[in-house]
């Protein structure tokens, strides 16, 4: 199944390709918010605080080889958009090789320094073994988070966001069920999640490789047809470099707050935890939008339709506008009983300190869907140091004002950091839209 974006109405196009994503992006978080549901009320909320100091560390790994995806999807869907489909499966063979080898190496780089660098990021020593032993196991498995997400960005590139999207339901289930016969029947613990996860995507990555086999002769690479093209393999890491180094950033950004969390002991960190999950969420029909502005501009970008590139950003923005005050409404009116599915009731510290981030953080929803259009909209037209800088330049924003005011609000200065960063994020990256639809208009 592919899709041309190139042609039709443009509300529906994005609307069309990006539903698949939203409900892929919020089973991804259900996936993940699941894991950490189960681990709460299972174990116990020292068993939840190891997963949260985890989860951004594993999350710089993970979204590391999601953006060499992201960037590989970009080219390929330029290519798709311009005709181009010999050269488009020599992109895909060309970086799958080279995806894989560098996913190895990867691998056991992080599993070496994981105790390193949970020490590094202030992790209290009474979940430190708990938290080293979830990371070494999902960093295990990063092959398998890979391959999903190479070859969910190849489907994507060529218009079909609704395969990936049934495979990853099926991963979430068995997640789901794995992580409560791991945990609540053999008692493994906080390792039992992390195994179930590893499973799960494991399970999913091979669906999508029988699913391409089978069906997608486009992106379908045969014994033969296995190559390593030189020229195409640097403009992959053109593309690529800038938008794993992007999202790197972004982790790495993530990381370094959990630094500024972690000295306020176990009840805040599984406050955070519980809140970063919820903020996921909500924000993740953002990233698919953003994920359909990309590939959207990128297709019109190959067939030369720059009108088109204009009117997708301006249709994008004016959905996740409407997206983020029903957000924004639904997580103020309920941020106590969305705490409460975290934790006990009785965990009344940390149901308080969860409560007071949710309801602060969720006024400003709506600023981080602009982000994602602004991202979406650079990413797929090939700009991506125009999304780099930016990103860095919000992460400095947010990890310097969180340590500067943390010793006065608490996890509340997370919050309004964060707001800052975007703020930034729209002001720079408005300006640098303004002067490319200007080189646009030129053109047409």
């Amino acid at each position: 199944m592919t899709g041309d974006m190139t042609e039709g109405k443009t509300s529906k196009i994005l609307i069309t390709f990006a539903i698949p994503m939203v409900f892929g992006n919020i089973f991804q978080q259900l996936y993940n918010t699941t894991d950490a549901v189960i681990v709460g009320r299972f174990i116990g909320k020292n068993a939840l605080a190891a997963v949260g100091v985890a989860n951004p560390i594993m999350s710089i790994a993970i979204f590391f080889l999601f953006g060499i995806c992201i960037g590989t999807s970009v080219l390929m869907a330029q290519l798709f958009g311009a005709g181009k489909f010999k050269a488009l499966k020599r992109e895909v063979s060309t970086a799958l090789i080279a995806g894989v080898i560098f996913t190895i190496f990867l691998s056991i780089v992080c599993i070496l320094l994981s105790r390193e660098i949970l020490i590094l990021t202030n992790t209290p020593k009474d979940i430190l073994n708990d938290a080293e032993t979830y990371l070494k196991i999902i960093f295990s498995g990063l092959i398998f988070s890979f391959l999903y997400n190479f070859y969910s960005s190849a489907l994507r590139s060529i218009g079909d966001s609704k395969t990936p999207l049934i495979f990853l339901l099926i991963s979430c289930v068995i997640n789901g069920i794995l992580c409560i016969i791991f945990i609540g029947v053999f008692k493994f613990g906080v390792a039992g999640s992390a195994i179930a996860t590893v499973i799960a995507q494991a399970i999913s990555s091979l669906l999508c490789i029988i699913y391409v086999y089978a069906k997608i002769p486009l992106i379908r690479i045969n014994k033969g047809e296995f190559v390593m093209d030189k020229p195409l393999l640097t403009r992959t890491i053109q593309f690529s470099w800038v938008s794993a180094l992007q999202q790197t950033c972004l982790y790495i950004g993530r990381m370094l707050v959990q630094g500024v969390v972690n000295p306020f002991g176990t009840n805040a960190i599984a406050a955070y935890n519980s809140v970063t999950r919820v903020d996921a969420f909500m924000l993740s029909p953002g990233d698919a939008f953003a994920a359909s502005i990309a590939t959207y501009s990128a297709q019109n970008k190959g067939a030369g339709k720059p009108e088109r590139i204009i009117d997708g950003y301006k249709k994008g923005n004016l959905i996740i506008t409407i997206y983020g005050v029903i957000t924004s409404s639904i997580v103020f009116a309920g941020a106590m009983p969305i705490m409460k599915m975290f934790v006990s009731g009785t965990e009344t510290q940390v149901v308080s300190i969860g409560v007071e981030y949710l309801k602060n953080m969720s006024l400003f929803y709506v600023l981080a869907g602009f982000c994602n259009i602004f991202q979406g909209l650079f990413r797929g037209v090939g700009k991506l140091r125009v999304t780099l800088f930016a990103t860095m330049m919000q992460i400095a924003i947010r990890v310097a004002l969180s340590y500067a005011f943390a010793p006065y609000m608490g996890i509340k200065s997370v919050c309004y950091a964060i707001v800052a960063g975007w703020i930034f994020m729209i002001t720079y990256e408005g300006l640098c839209c303004r002067k490319y639809f200007k080189s646009l208009t030129s053109i047409v």
